[in-house]
């Protein structure tokens, strides 16, 4: 996408996560005329500011937290005042690749909506398809009930939506798929919504009920990440665990990584979930080293070495 947000014609406001680009933002407060410190009373702004500025790229997701934040706290104001206060429905939807920090940001959300009371709970239920579709009729409606009633106060978050649409018109998913639709206007302002997946069927996705689109005033689109996040990403995982590279081992993972974005699918290659699942398995292998050489200093202990690496290019992880 050309800008990092935009408002699409049918109310929804589109932001791209990670974007190298920058670009004015119209119909939405300028980033520039934002003051750059902020009173006390905004303190739980300040701490998810902090937590999200721990993570690598993100950087429209941390300006459009603060509109939102923003955009809230306005309202507040203007209800104390007298004025006509919008309630928005807060439903999302996160487009993108695994690994790319959907359910991280999910989280990161509830805690922000907590401490501005808009959730009641905070709280993070996770799904997929197993979880809302049912083996006879009036089966999954009721599962579905269930979750949404787990996460009222929360996120009902659910991870490749798109997968409640693919058994066709007798399938039990769009029984699924209505009844969320139908909790999302009767509990618009008691949860929030979040549906994941990838970007090209999650808008097949958006087909399947018409009245899905118009309730999801929030599409975030999440890229993958490049080479130099991805070792990034890496480093601080390696930092956490007192763990760090040789020299060979940081140039061997970058090529791989080079080659592993342009060759594998996006199923296989999983951004942050694969560089992780990479780290992990080479830490074994370095124990495994270790213990048949005998030799345990404090630079052997700390050192993964490219002999240790450890790659998987089948993996969906």
């Amino acid at each position: 996408m050309d800008q990092p947000m935009r408002m699409k014609n049918n109310g929804q406001i589109s932001i791209v996560l990670n974007s190298q680009k920058r670009s004015s933002v119209k119909d939405t407060l300028r980033h520039d005329s934002v003051p750059q410190s902020l009173p006390q009373e905004h303190v739980a702004l300040k701490e998810i500011e902090e937590e999200l500025g721990s993570l690598v790229g993100m950087e429209e997701m941390k300006k459009m937290v603060k509109e939102i934040y923003a955009w809230i706290y306005v309202n507040k104001k203007r209800e104390t005042m007298g004025l006509k206060a919008g309630k928005q429905a807060l439903h999302m939807m996160f487009k993108g690749n695994p690994g790319t920090g959907k359910t991280t940001v999910a989280r990161i959300i509830g805690k922000l909506f907590l401490k501005m009371n808009v959730l009641s709970k905070g709280h993070l239920i996770e799904a997929e398809r197993a979880d809302l579709v049912g083996e006879y009729i009036g089966h999954t409606a009721q599962k579905t009930r269930d979750l949404v009633k787990k996460a009222l106060g929360g996120i009902l978050f659910i991870d490749e939506a798109y997968s409640l649409g693919r058994g066709g018109e007798k399938d039990f998913g769009k029984e699924a798929i209505d009844t969320l639709v139908k909790h999302m206007e009767d509990k618009q302002h008691e949860f929030i919504l979040i549906l994941a997946g990838y970007s090209r069927e999650m808008e097949h996705f958006l087909t399947l009920n018409p009245g899905l689109q118009s309730r999801f005033p929030l599409v975030f689109h999440f890229p993958d990440y490049s080479v130099d996040q991805l070792m990034e990403i890496g480093r601080r995982m390696l930092e956490e665990k007192e763990y760090l590279l040789s020299h060979d081992a940081e140039r061997k993972i970058r090529e791989h990584l080079h080659t592993a974005k342009n060759t594998l699918s996006p199923m296989a290659f999983s951004n942050g979930r694969y560089v992780r699942n990479v780290l992990e398995k080479s830490i074994r292998a370095q124990a495994m080293r270790l213990l048949m050489e005998n030799c345990f200093d404090r630079h052997d202990l700390l050192t993964i070495r490219s002999n240790d690496l450890m790659f998987n290019r089948g993996s969906s992880e």
